[in-house]
């Protein structure tokens, strides 16, 4: 079923979107959470509140496409349990590690940017990724998107971790002057 008659089903307030929306990007769904929370009861959790979050939101909006919508809430609602569940008391995990090496590229993280500064950023952010080797703006995003260990992304790039940082560190430091460049305060 293609992404504009899953989201009719959702104007439609058919049920049988949330079904077709789970044979079409429920593993897609639970592997985001999973990267993310490495719990499969989580990830299956977050496949059932990101359902429920795409129903009260279609309508009144017609996202496509639909994997980067799913993917966006998905991911959004399994950050929301990663800070939960590594709050002090409860242990750490790659989240606050990897937002921590992002850090040295943000100025103020309080701050609450315009929708045009967003908008700005995020265009940096893909021309950013853009200018990157392959394997560098894989590593990139495994890191800062789905929030996987150093481990993890050097045992899948058959690489030793310290390629791995190194590899994020200059592009951390090319994303910097990017943002620079860009105008942002960094």
């Amino acid at each position: 079923m293609t992404d504009e008659m899953i989201v009719e089903l959702y104007w439609q307030r058919d049920e049988r979107a949330i079904h077709e929306t789970e044979l079409t990007y429920g593993g897609y769904i639970r592997y985001v959470a999973y990267a993310i929370l490495r719990d499969e009861r989580d990830a299956d959790e977050i496949a059932n509140d990101t359902y429920l979050k795409a129903w009260n939101s279609i309508p009144p909006q017609r996202p496509l496409p639909l994997k980067a919508f799913f993917g966006r809430i998905a991911r959004q609602l399994s950050l929301n349990r990663a800070e939960y569940n590594t709050a002090e008391k409860r242990g750490g995990s790659q989240y606050p590690l990897a937002l921590d090496e992002l850090l040295e590229c943000i100025a103020d993280k309080d701050a609450a940017p315009d929708a045009a500064e967003l908008i700005a950023l995020r265009d940096a952010l893909n021309a950013f990724l853009r200018t990157l080797p392959s394997d560098a703006r894989r590593m990139f995003i495994r890191r800062y998107w789905y929030m996987d260990s150093i481990a993890d992304i050097a045992w899948t790039f058959a690489a030793s971790e310290s390629r791995v940082k190194s590899t994020l560190a200059r592009a951390r430091a090319k994303l910097r002057k990017t943002l620079e460049k860009e105008g942002f305060d960094v």
